[in-house]
């Protein structure tokens, strides 16, 4: 008789292994397995992010995303003492540089009072004691903020899980999935091989891929995914000591993402980035990437076009950077003026799996999905991996209640 798995977890990023790894803790006694369809764990969004572990500044008193930051920035820095893993409170600065952007930081600051963030107003004289070589008219100090190696966490989060007696398949792509009154079957592919899986409970979490799971559920949701490259330099390594903490512009409220900033890396480097341009193939990491199967599906979804028209703007703006180097460095130099074109190195790019509604609605929040026999996590935009950990445990919740 085949074997029946307790719980299928797809998709081995931090979320997914978080999750099986919580789950295996709260039932000892369930069978488990992480299905992922790369060689290794944290291919994609996980691996390919600026490695911060955020503190909550930015998202709506009250907010999942907010409560789920706060809960994760404290539980990482807890996981990585207990595991040896380094990791760096090295805080962050949000730099104004103009009077608007001084008004915006008012609005910030207040907003980090509201969500329970330490924080720090400073002036311009303060803003230079502290960081020498950034200008602007004043900053928020965050100082919760810090930087680690979120695939070393989830190679460890991974162990335990095998340890207690989970399982894990990487190169092991899902097919097709069937539900029924009793089980769920995946129908999965590995090394060219087609073989199926069933198991009582499905639990996605397979982030760029999320709308072709639940359309494989057959479960009927009103968004889809929408790839956005966000692109990195890294500093030469003459300027790896430029900063003391992250640097990271004001953001304006208009625009969806944080704007271009300076990273101060774990491994002692310290990166630009990112930028957020229309991505035409969901998994394409390097710097001329198309899908044929990816674009039509974009273009046939009428939110895609809503969101272009909405962003036209920005959007043109981030393509022409993208490809000129000096009008990217320009974002930068705006608080960092003593960088040259022939200091941004190559770096990889990542690439944002952001939900858009069918009107065109960007998806701020996470956002899950349901049918009798599985749970799909639809959204986790940053700071999920910040908040991998609550994330698990709020999934956890939700699927022992079911």
């Amino acid at each position: 008789m085949d074997k029946v798995y307790d719980y299928i977890i797809v998709g081995g990023g931090i979320v997914g292994i978080s999750t099986a790894w919580q789950l295996q803790q709260r039932r000892p006694d369930a069978s488990a397995i992480v299905i992922e369809k790369e060689a290794s764990l944290a291919s994609h969004q996980t691996g390919h992010n600026s490695g911060v572990i955020h503190a909550g500044v930015y998202y709506a008193p009250g907010s999942l995303k907010a409560t789920l930051c706060k809960a994760g920035e404290k539980a990482t820095k807890a996981f990585c003492r207990e595991h040896q893993i380094p990791f760096e409170q090295c805080g962050k600065l949000l730099v104004a540089t103009n009077t608007a952007e001084l008004e915006r930081m008012q609005a910030l600051y207040e907003r980090c009072l509201e969500n329970g963030i330490e924080v720090e107003l400073l002036n311009q004289e303060q803003l230079q004691q502290q960081e020498p070589n950034i200008i602007g008219l004043g900053a928020i100090l965050v100082t919760a903020t810090g930087i680690v190696d979120y695939t070393k966490i989830t190679n460890k989060m991974a162990e335990l899980f095998v340890t207690l007696g989970g399982e894990i398949s990487k190169r092991t792509e899902v097919k097709a999935l069937e539900e029924t009154s009793d089980n769920v079957v995946v129908q999965c592919r590995s090394d060219g091989q087609p073989f199926q899986l069933k198991g009582r409970f499905l639990i996605c979490c397979a982030g760029l891929m999320a709308d072709r799971l639940t359309k494989m559920m057959g479960i009927d949701t009103d968004f889809q995914i929408i790839p956005y490259r966000g692109e990195y330099y890294r500093l030469a390594p003459q300027h790896n000591q430029i900063v003391n903490h992250l640097i990271y512009p004001i953001p304006d409220p208009e625009l969806p993402f944080l704007g271009v900033h300076l990273t101060r890396m774990i491994d002692g480097t310290v990166t630009v980035g990112p930028n957020a341009v229309q991505g035409w193939k969901r998994e394409g990491y390097s710097k001329v990437n198309f899908s044929a199967k990816d674009t039509v599906e974009m273009l046939t979804f009428k939110g895609f076009w809503k969101v272009s028209a909405n962003h036209f703007k920005a959007g043109l703006a981030e393509t022409k950077n993208s490809w000129w180097k000096p009008g990217y460095l320009k974002l930068v130099n705006k608080y960092c003026p003593q960088l040259a074109t022939s200091d941004l190195q190559p770096y990889p790019a990542g690439i944002r799996a952001q939900a858009v509604l069918n009107d065109g609605t960007l998806v701020h929040d996470f956002l899950f999905a349901e049918s009798p026999r599985s749970l799909h996590v639809c959204n986790a935009p940053s700071p999920a991996a910040t908040s991998a950990m609550p994330i698990g445990k709020y999934i956890c919740d939700k699927v022992l209640d079911l």
